[in-house]
């Protein structure tokens, strides 16, 4: 997929039209993922690209710090080196003007048509506990099926607590373990206790169904979509 670099702004050629075509590139790019309801990670780029342009628009952010920088010199004694601006911010703000004005408006509609494409997803799915849930679930079992296809996959997931700035935060790791075949005697409940004994750790546990109504992919949408919901029923519980 094509990608959009972090400071793309204020990398290259700082010229409407050569940053105009490369924005409408991308978009073109992503809006092609959106079309095969692939949400992941469009709609994650899209948004912090347009936060951090917002910032630049604001004046939180400061321009220098985004420009590339040329090496001046090196300082022996102090065991540093001196950085010098490769272009002059005065000279281009009025170019930077254009282009992030020109830009927010197009992060901005096409973050929407994301946001719509994942509140739609979000409706076609089902997500509900396998079996007697058990207090401790910040680990355990995801399976996802969908409507139309015999497999589930099933995903180990496992909640770690960051700390950032003084801010706790809940994060979320998912890895697949191994696909089953759905069949009469092999039930949701069945693959759940066939799991436990493999992890004696967990002798019962936390199982959640993440069940979708359409077909749609899974790295892309399924994945994404299921780790918030398991991230909001996990901080839930806290």
């Amino acid at each position: 997929m094509k990608t959009l670099p972090k400071n793309w702004m204020t990398e290259g050629l700082i010229d409407f039209e050569y940053k105009k075509y490369q924005l409408l590139a991308y978009l073109k790019e992503t809006s092609n993922q959106f079309k095969e309801v692939k949400i992941y990670p469009s709609l994650g780029d899209l948004i912090d690209h347009h936060r951090t342009l917002s910032e630049l628009h604001s004046g939180k952010l400061e321009l220098n710090k985004l420009f590339p920088k040329n090496l001046e010199s090196i300082d022996f004694q102090q065991a540093k080196l001196n950085y010098s601006n490769s272009v002059k911010p005065g000279e281009v703000m009025e170019e930077v003007h254009k282009i992030s004005e020109f830009a927010l408006s197009k992060f901005a509609y096409q973050i929407e048509e994301g946001k719509a494409i994942f509140d739609f997803v979000e409706d076609q799915i089902e997500f509900d506990p396998v079996g007697i849930m058990p207090i401790y679930n910040r680990e355990g079992y995801v399976l996802l099926t969908q409507e139309q296809s015999t497999d589930i996959h099933a995903f180990r997931y496992k909640s770690n607590l960051l700390q950032y700035a003084g801010e706790r935060f809940r994060s979320i790791t998912i890895w697949l373990v191994r696909t089953f075949r759905k069949s009469i005697m092999n039930t949701l409940e069945r693959i759940k206790l066939d799991l436990a004994k493999e992890v004696r750790e967990l002798p019962n546990p936390a199982t959640w169904r993440l069940h979708s109504r359409q077909p749609f992919p899974i790295e892309e949408t399924l994945l994404p979509i299921g780790k918030r919901l398991l991230l909001r029923t996990v901080m839930d519980k806290d």
